[in-house]
């Protein structure tokens, strides 16, 4: 009862919202037997590394996509909703060219107790999780502004933040390791990308 109750309240959250840069809720209800779904809209399109590098999109251009995606996550933050697992493949394009922010199949309600670990294992992907994920803790909503630096890092230079030869070990890069350094022609972005990346999310924005 209780994870349906959770189901329920941020089924009717994002039905809440309206942004042009989020997939829309087309439906909503209950099977014969109870159980409640909502169905949203399919966006078929390429993630937003792939665009960019297809289309040889400049820096500022680049950087006009990073910021509607952060209004659309701003946009979800403000009706309760944290996303949890915000990277590449999750932000598609409309065929007007409009990124879309998918795929809020394991997010939170902001204030909510939800356990943050299923079966042992984190919940989201480990290439783009914050480190308070990963250690299986509380996160709010600067969860996804960690997981926007490491977006913002690989729209910025083509590649992750960080590489391992498993996800353990890449998980751990996460917790531990060194911030990412953007290569010298990008280097007045540095700033920024420390902001989202900071291992301590009292230390984010």
């Amino acid at each position: 009862r209780e994870v349906i109750a959770r189901f329920e309240q941020e089924r009717q959250a994002l039905a809440m919202m309206d942004h042009p840069n989020i997939a829309k809720v087309l439906d909503a209800g209950a099977t014969e037997r109870g159980r409640p779904f909502f169905v949203m809209e399919l966006v078929r399109g390429v993630p937003i590394t792939e665009y960019c590098d297809q289309n040889k999109l400049p820096t500022v251009e680049r950087l006009g996509l990073f910021i509607a995606v952060c209004q659309a996550v701003q946009h979800a933050h403000q009706k309760g909703i944290i996303h949890r697992d915000i990277k590449p493949q999750n932000i598609l394009f409309r065929e007007n060219g409009h990124p879309v922010l998918t795929d809020f199949g394991i997010a939170k309600t902001l204030g909510s107790s939800t356990i943050m670990t299923r079966t042992g294992l984190s919940i989201g992907t480990p290439r783009y999780m914050s480190p308070e994920q990963i250690r299986g803790q509380g996160v709010d909503a600067r969860a996804d502004l960690y997981s926007f630096g490491v977006l913002f890092y690989e729209m910025l230079t083509g590649n992750v933040p960080y590489t391992a030869d498993d996800s353990f070990a890449l998980a751990m890069m996460h917790v531990t390791a060194p911030l990412p350094q953007l290569p010298a022609q990008l280097s007045r972005f540095q700033p920024l990308l420390d902001k989202l990346l900071d291992k301590d999310p009292e230390r984010r924005f």
